[in-house]
């Protein structure tokens, strides 16, 4: 898992660029919010279609264990001196030619190499499905921190409206003093430019806002803007009652990301049974159904005999005759395409052992490679323990003083509200200038700034620490 998303969204970035005033009509809730990201979001898709082909490779090495049967056939046509297929004489025609065969092959033993890959493809499958899962706990925390930012935003945007108002009500009373020429005129014109600056805050405060609503639609990938409904989000301010090493023990065994690595480790060892087989013989079994056609290929049916003179002579009394022989006549006749297919049929069946003897080291080095990425697997599962352990221990620590903040910004805003309310009466009165006055507003509003964002700071580091605990964020 990437530390990098869940620092950036815990970096607070409130100040942005784009603006928008209208309220979209949908409302999603946190939970719906999560289910479309689940359905919607291009890079679990992807994250999918990499465990799909994990899936594929499992069932094609299970595959690799049936024996293979291919049949092959050709047709060819032959000019001038050649080899009768059919009688297997040389001839000097042109004729056709076709052959046919089917061929098996079955692995009866090969060191146990098709067995031990289809449990490595096995063990990349499972893998693969949680790193599926782990994707899609990236996801809930990213739009659960995504979520909260924006209600982070608009809280801040409800005190900033609330200051307007405020400083607007100061604005009245100021403009009807300056207009009967009472007080310091001074005051109505810090008053305008006190408007001014929280206007510019609202601004401000409304482009975070739209900001951090457009990273959650991006999350969710849709394509216009909604409204949230905290209806189901109960938020607690009591406290966290885990350690940091409760959080720990408890990613161990929840963490999808260790589950996925730990299978990888298998995985891996799997691959050096696999490469260890080249040095075992690998014994299979062979068999071979073939026949042949030739246009040349004859019958010859005998029709009768006549006797003819031969050129062999006998010698009866110092006289030479002539011999004859009974010759038999034949009719000649082309044999059929399916006839020669028939009668040319032949099978082969044979055992087949293949020893290794000497490859180059293949054999040896693909074992010793196989053993480096079983090395490579293990270190990567220990470097990711620690980061999460660190990032834990890290994440537990800035909760816990985000807590603190917030109980001692509580008790501030409860004492800057009473500052402002006494000053707020005596500046009415006249009994007070102007600059202590909006000191004392402007301490409160800070106050109330980073309370807003003190009590979201620790809202958002519970959640990530409930993550690594496999936990869900609906409630918090």
């Amino acid at each position: 898992m990437s530390l990098k998303p869940i620092i950036v969204l815990l970096a607070f970035c409130f100040h942005c660029v784009l603006f928008s005033q209208s309220e979209p009509d949908g409302s999603y809730t946190l939970n719906e919010c999560i289910a479309i990201a689940l359905e919607n979001n291009l890079n679990l898709k992807s994250t999918a279609l990499v465990a799909n082909s994990a899936d594929i490779n499992f069932k094609q090495s299970k595959a690799n264990m049936l024996p293979s049967l291919n049949g092959s056939y050709n047709i060819g046509m032959n000019n001038g001196r050649s080899i009768d297929p059919f009688t297997n004489l040389f001839i000097n025609q042109e004729l056709t030619f076709s052959n046919a065969n089917l061929n098996l092959d079955a692995t009866i033993f090969n060191g146990f190499r098709l067995l031990n890959s289809v449990k490595q493809g096995q063990l990349n499958k499972q893998a693969a499905e949680m790193e599926i899962e782990e994707a899609k706990q990236n996801l809930v925390l990213s739009v659960t921190l995504a979520y909260l930012q924006v209600l982070n935003n608009r809280d801040l945007l409800e005190l900033a409206k609330k200051r307007l108002v405020a400083t607007n009500e100061q604005l009245k009373r100021q403009e009807d003093l300056y207009n009967e020429e009472v007080g310091n005129p001074a005051d109505y014109a810090d008053m305008v430019g006190q408007e001014s600056m929280d206007e510019t805050n609202i601004l401000s405060s409304e482009s975070a806002l739209n900001n951090s609503k457009l990273t959650l639609v991006r999350l969710l990938n849709l394509e216009d803007e909604f409204s949230i409904d905290t209806t189901d989000l109960l938020m607690s301010l009591d406290g966290y009652p885990y350690s940091s090493q409760d959080v720990y023990e408890e990613a161990l065994q929840n963490l999808a990301t260790f589950k996925a690595k730990t299978l990888r480790i298998d995985a891996t060892k799997k691959g050096v049974s696999v490469a260890k087989a080249q040095y075992i013989p690998e014994i299979s079994l062979f068999g071979q159904l073939n026949t042949n056609h030739s246009s040349v290929a004859q019958t010859f049916t005998e029709t009768g005999s006549h006797v003819v003179e031969t050129s062999d002579f006998v010698v009866v009394n110092n006289q030479n005759l002539p011999v004859f022989a009974n010759q038999t006549e034949y009719k000649s006749q082309n044999i059929s395409y399916t006839d020669q297919f028939d009668n040319n049929l032949n099978t082969v069946v044979g055992l087949s052992v293949l020893v290794p003897i000497f490859n180059g080291f293949r054999a040896k080095n693909n074992v010793a490679l196989q053993k480096i990425q079983v090395e490579e697997s293990l270190i990567e599962l220990e470097r990711t323990q620690q980061e999460i352990k660190n990032s834990i221990k890290q994440v537990h620590f800035d909760m816990e003083a985000a807590f603190l903040r917030y109980q001692s910004l509580l008790k501030q805003v409860a004492a800057y509200k009473e500052s402002y309310r006494v000053n707020d009466i005596r500046f009415n009165n006249g009994a007070s200038n102007f600059l202590a006055y909006i000191t004392s507003k402007n301490n409160l509003d800070s106050s109330q700034t980073n309370l807003a964002n003190a009590k979201y700071e620790y809202f958002l580091r519970v959640i990530v620490l409930d993550y690594y605990r496999g936990k869900s964020f609906a409630t918090l």
